[in-house]
Parts: structure tokens; C-alpha cells; sequence
């Protein structure tokens, strides 16, 4: 038998499909059965055609609250929106093009947020140093003296990517200008190698607070980022619930992100301390767990008052 879904209010990344389900018709029944009452349209190594959503929305009653940036093309390391702060103008321009179209998408079915995730750094040497680091990390533990270097090495990215800063900044101000009604909101990516860190992240938002960019939290990646002894949920959290549109929920170990709520580290109580009543909750984990790895989190999560 297999156990029917639990009603809840949580969103349903659609990335937690993987390859499974091959349109979104089949990815909203599923999530529809599973309880869910949104989906978000969410990264994919073969994203789906979404010329059956207006059919979807009206047999399933679902809307798509959120919208990651990158969601229409293959995933890839680098995925065009996180090259918005591309020292090179030809990446940049591609950047913005794909905003664009995802902004367009957001509007056509009347979703409120796009999801900017994760900033590439592009300084050769700091990146190779940075893979070395993680190594070492991954290697010794969290030690205090890996934790010096790594936090080190990120305050020297926060100095020597500020022209990289400006260019994020102009090329946000460019599409939120364009968009005006569109909610666009900044996610920290999953390697402390990523531009925007915790200070990085402050700065940018001020900086673009006339244009009311807003925050985006995921409970594994800074996870990841607190193990390599640098600002963890708390501070985070404490700092930019005030801001926050919403949540990925996922958990995480001292190696490994993505994975359901309730098989990792991340203290969720603590989390949903500092989370706004409003704002949405997205469950997103790997495409390796399936229906009954899905139904667990959620229970976890009810459990738990989330």
C-alpha cells in the first residue's frame, strides 16, 4: 500500500523529482497526492516543458509561489544567473537574459519570486585555493586551524571580488528595474567559494534595498558554511529573517547537503525560531530520495511546528 500524503502547507521544489516524472502535469498530481498545495519550479538536470501548467493549475488547484533562476535550463555548475556578477560582459549580458526569462515565466503563472542562487567567483587562483581548502576540510575535520584559513580566505574573497560586488549589483538594479512587480530574492550557494558570503550578502542588500531584493535562506547550505567555522544559521538568521521571503528546507551533515529534514544536522527547531510566519517554506532535497524519503521530512517538519 502506499501511504497517502500529508496535507500540509509547505511548497514542493520540483527538483526533487530528478528525471522521474517527465512532465508537470506528472510532477503536480504527484505532489497533489503527496498533499502538497504549491509547487516550486525548481533546478533540474532535464527540466520539464511547462506548456501544460495552465491545464495543471486549474485540474490540481496548485500555483508555483518561487522560481529558481536556472529552472529552464539543463542544470550545470555554473548556471547563467549566477554569473550576474561576471567580470567578463559577454557572461554577464547572457546573465541577465536568462533573468529575463525567467522573470517573463514568473509573470505568466503568477508567481511573485525569483530566486537568484549563489554568485561564481571567477578569481582563478582564489578558486584553486579554495578547492584546496575544502579538501584539507574534508580531509582533517573541522579544526580550529582549518577553521582560521578557511575563515581567512573568505574575508580575503570579500576584498578582492568587490568589483565582481559592483557588477552583481548593477546587473540586479538592471532586471529589477525592468520588473518592477517582480519579487527578486538572493540565495547564498552551497561553497564558502561563492561571492556571496555573509558580509558580501549584507552589503548587496542594502545596497539594492530601493529596489526591495530580499533574502532567501537554505538550511544546508549555510550549514556546510557553519561546519567550515564560518556564520551559521543563527547569525544568519538573526540578521536577515527581517528580509527573508522564504526557505529551502533541507538538512545537511558536515559533507553532504540536499538531504531530507530529519536525517542530518541542521537543528530545524532552532530555524523555525527565527523563520517569519509568511514566509514560504520550500522542501527541497536531492532527486535520490523519493516518495516515502518526501512524506518522512514533512512529518519531521509538522513534528516539529514548522
Amino acid at each position: 500500500m502506499t501511504k497517502p500524503g500529508i496535507p500540509n502547507e509547505y511548497a514542493l521544489s520540483t527538483s526533487c523529482y530528478g528525471t522521474r516524472l517527465r512532465t508537470i502535469e506528472d510532477q503536480a498530481f504527484a505532489a497533489v497526492a503527496m498533499g502538497f498545495r504549491r509547487l516550486e519550479l525548481g533546478l533540474s538536470d532535464q527540466p520539464v516543458p511547462l506548456n501544460g501548467f495552465d491545464d495543471m493549475k486549474r485540474e490540481t488547484g496548485l500555483s508555483v509561489n518561487s522560481v529558481v533562476c536556472g529552472c529552464l535550463n539543463p542544470r550545470s555548475e555554473n548556471m547563467a544567473g549566477t554569473k550576474l556578477a561576471s567580470t567578463d560582459e559577454d557572461d554577464r549580458e547572457r546573465a541577465i537574459i536568462s533573468v529575463r526569462r525567467h522573470a517573463r515565466l514568473a509573470q505568466q503563472f503568477e508567481c511573485p519570486v525569483v530566486i537568484l542562487r549563489g554568485v561564481a567567483l571567477e578569481d582563478e587562483g582564489l578558486i584553486r585555493e579554495g578547492t584546496a581548502l575544502h579538501a584539507r576540510l574534508v580531509k582533517e575535520g573541522p579544526e580550529e586551524e582549518v577553521h582560521e584559513a578557511i575563515c581567512e580566505f573568505v574575508a580575503r574573497v570579500h576584498r578582492e571580488g568587490q568589483h565582481q560586488l559592483e557588477h552583481l549589483c548593477r546587473s540586479i538594479h538592471t532586471v529589477a528595474t525592468e520588473f518592477p512587480d517582480t519579487h527578486f530574492v538572493l540565495e547564498p550557494g552551497i561553497h564558502f567559494t561563492d561571492l556571496l558570503s555573509f558580509h558580501s550578502m549584507g552589503l548587496v542588500l542594502d545596497d539594492l534595498a530601493r529596489h526591495n531584493i530580499r533574502y532567501w535562506h537554505d538550511t544546508g547550505s549555510v550549514h556546510l558554511r557553519e561546519v567550515a567555522g564560518l556564520p551559521g544559521q543563527g547569525q544568519w538568521l538573526d540578521t536577515f529573517a527581517s528580509r527573508m521571503v522564504g526557505i529551502h528546507l533541507n538538512d545537511a551533515t558536515g559533507t553532504r547537503t540536499a538531504l531530507p529534514p530529519g536525517l542530518g544536522e541542521v537543528d530545524f527547531r532552532l530555524v523555525q525560531e527565527y523563520t517569519p510566519s509568511a514566509a514560504e517554506r520550500v522542501v527541497e532535497i536531492d532527486s535520490s530520495h523519493g516518495r516515502t524519503e518526501i512524506l518522512a521530512a514533512v512529518q519531521f517538519l509538522v513534528d516539529r511546528g514548522f
